[in-house]
């Protein structure tokens, strides 16, 4: 069990970032909000602070975790870019692309960040709480999601507290992410091929199926509300708790237009609303298979795959 923390709310403005970054330079965790969901900040530089993370998340060792940087030229001190890599990064960065690369050997990294792998997940964000975290401290930021492990990310500070209050130093209230599910992570080979580990907000392709954990978010079981959930529903019971899709209505609906950028931003704020309700399962209608409806119905299987 964690140690208990008097966990601060910050404000997003000087005061907040400064005193933020104060606590992620002694070693604690500070919750941040970027374009995706919430993340979990500690220096990735520190193996104490990287521990703190897997301790307050509750999170398997062999789970890596992603890399915020905040430049370029600090992720090129960090990894080797090969040509294909530094197009990805030119083209997509900042932005909620992660780009798993061979960590370089001197990079100062703590060795539970990569989970004793050759590779690190890399990411720039694009929001300006979590930049301007990144330009007041001296050292890039491990970051996963802002939960428990397994559970329900946040994509609001009431979220994080409702799994991590006690647990972390601090959350920096950013109000609401704009994109609501994860980052799309690629993985850059050593022949120039590129394989999409997790897809997200930047659609590159195909998903590889590799049975190997070698990014966050490739846990079979993940995201889960505590309860049963049944997918691409027609016909609901009763006492099920029903997220809505275009002209299927329901308790929580992604988007009544069918706007999947919508569904995307609300799917996490659905699923926290249906853990929180009463009624024992939760029951999605279907929502298409096309641009970011892939990584929607990538977490809603997730969501809905039982725990090993």
């Amino acid at each position: 069990m964690s140690r208990k923390y008097a966990t601060e709310m910050l404000q997003p403005d000087a005061e907040g970032i400064a005193h933020a970054a104060k606590i992620l330079r002694a070693g604690g965790l500070v919750a941040v909000p970027t374009e995706t969901v919430y993340g979990l900040a500690a220096r990735a530089d520190s193996g104490a602070a990287v521990a703190r993370i897997y301790e307050a998340k509750g999170r398997p060792s062999f789970n890596p975790l992603i890399v915020h940087v905040a430049t370029l030229d600090q992720a090129r001190r960090l990894a080797e870019l090969s040509p294909e890599a530094e197009h990805l990064a030119a083209t997509h960065w900042p932005g909620p692309l992660t780009l798993v690369l061979p960590r370089r050997r001197d990079a100062t990294l703590a060795e539970a960040v990569t989970a004793g792998l050759d590779t690190v997940a890399l990411r720039m964000p694009d929001h300006p709480v979590m930049c301007s975290l990144l330009e007041a401290v001296d050292f890039p930021l491990a970051a996963p999601s802002a939960n428990r492990s397994g559970f329900i990310s946040p994509t609001t500070a009431a979220h994080v507290l409702a799994s991590l209050d006690g647990r972390i130093e601090a959350v920096i209230d950013g109000g609401a992410c704009r994109a609501g599910v994860e980052s799309t992570i690629a993985a850059v080979r050593a022949d120039g091929s590129i394989e999409v580990l997790r897809p997200g907000p930047i659609n590159l392709g195909q998903i590889s199926r590799g049975s190997g954990i070698e990014a966050p978010g490739q846990l079979a079981s993940h995201y889960a509300p505590g309860k049963p959930v049944r997918l691409n529903v027609s016909e609901v019971a009763p006492d099920d708790f029903v997220i809505g899709f275009g002209a299927v209505r329901g308790d929580c609906t992604l988007s009544a237009s069918g706007n999947l950028n919508e569904a995307a931003s609300r799917l996490y704020a659905c699923l926290h609303e249906g853990a929180r309700s009463e009624k024992p399962r939760i029951a999605v209608a279907p929502v298409p298979e096309s641009g970011i409806g892939i990584a929607i119905n990538d977490r809603l299987r997730r969501a809905a795959t039982p725990p090993a």
